[in-house]
């Protein structure tokens, strides 16, 4: 298998990554490690958006470097708090 060129690419690829293990980590029993997983790399993606310059960002840029970060950042603050104080 023939890596990614740009930076952006192979972190959006382990952010993939991550969320697999994540969902898998759901199916299977602890929940609450698979949605704080996900979480983690959403927030990880979110931190790397606001650093790689904008000719490495590859798959990682969706819309603007704002609205990328601000979304990703969201969405894996919510999904940390989720696991956080969801009863078991």
């Amino acid at each position: 298998m023939k890596l990614p060129r740009s930076n952006g690419s192979r972190i959006y690829l382990l952010h993939l990554l991550a969320v697999a293990v994540g969902l898998a980590l759901i199916a299977t029993g602890p929940w609450r490690a698979g949605v704080m997983l996900i979480g983690v790399s959403f927030l990880v993606a979110a931190a790397f958006r606001t650093v790689i310059p904008l000719n490495h960002t590859g798959m990682l840029r969706v819309r603007g470097k704002v609205f990328d970060v601000v979304w990703m950042g969201f969405l894996g603050a919510s999904l940390v708090v989720l696991a956080l104080i969801v009863p078991s």
